[in-house]
């Protein structure tokens, strides 16, 4: 069962996500919040697999809900995704850089909000599409200074292959297909590129590779390929 918490200053947007994921056999909201201080005393008392948390509230917005979630150790298991009205803005970096672990717009339909739910307890990257493509153009126009170029050194080949991957989007079963190794073996290729890097997630690890430059914008562009 996939427990989730809903964070939203909206009461109908809470009762929308509510009655959609309630209805599904596997997923559980276990409790709701209004602001981000109250997110994360629920966060600790239900302990959820994904929390659901808008960027925008009073009180403690959901950046900084984000930051606190993630410099929880107890909340570790936590995947926090941000939901937002506008797609890119000047904060999206700064959550995915605070801990979140994907973005999803308002507006998403039914069907793509509980498979993002599910994605993200599963611990892969969840990026919207239209925020994936203007991340995009903000690092063509904008690239940012980073130290992931150096630690990337660190990293052997396959796994420098297997962090391309997971910046152009795919699953860890599509990793796996496109290098042809066994699942594990390519959760353990990230894994150990997430801990020589210092990620906290594989939000952070897409990140790492836009900022080093690791991946370019041609192949990104592209897309995911494979199954």
């Amino acid at each position: 069962m996939i427990r989730v918490l809903l964070v939203d200053d909206q009461p109908l947007i809470r009762s929308g996500f509510r009655a959609l994921l309630d209805l599904e056999d596997d997923i559980e909201v276990v409790a709701e919040a209004g602001d981000g201080t109250r997110a994360l005393a629920l966060a600790r008392e239900h302990l959820p697999d994904v929390a659901l948390v808008d960027i925008s509230m009073p009180v403690t917005d959901g950046i900084e809900a984000t930051r606190r979630i993630a410099a929880d150790p107890a909340l570790g298991g936590v995947r926090v995704v941000i939901l937002t009205n506008y797609g890119l803005d000047e904060h999206v970096l700064d959550a995915l850089r605070a801990g979140a672990a994907g973005f999803l717009v308002k507006d998403i339909v039914p069907e793509d909000l509980l498979h993002a739910v599910r994605v993200a307890a599963r611990g892969d990257v969840l990026l919207a599409p239209s925020i994936t493509r203007r991340l995009l153009d903000r690092y063509v126009a904008q690239p940012l200074p980073t130290a992931a170029g150096t630690a990337l050194r660190e990293l052997t080949n396959r796994e420098r292959e297997a962090v391309t991957l997971v910046a152009r989007g795919l699953s860890t079963d599509q990793i796996a297909g496109r290098m042809t190794i066994s699942s594990l073996t390519a959760k353990t290729h990230v894994n150990r590129a997430m801990t020589k890097l210092g990620a906290r997630d594989r939000a952070q690890l897409v990140v790492m590779a836009y900022e080093s430059g690791l991946v370019t914008p041609r192949a990104l562009l592209e897309g995911p390929r494979g199954s």
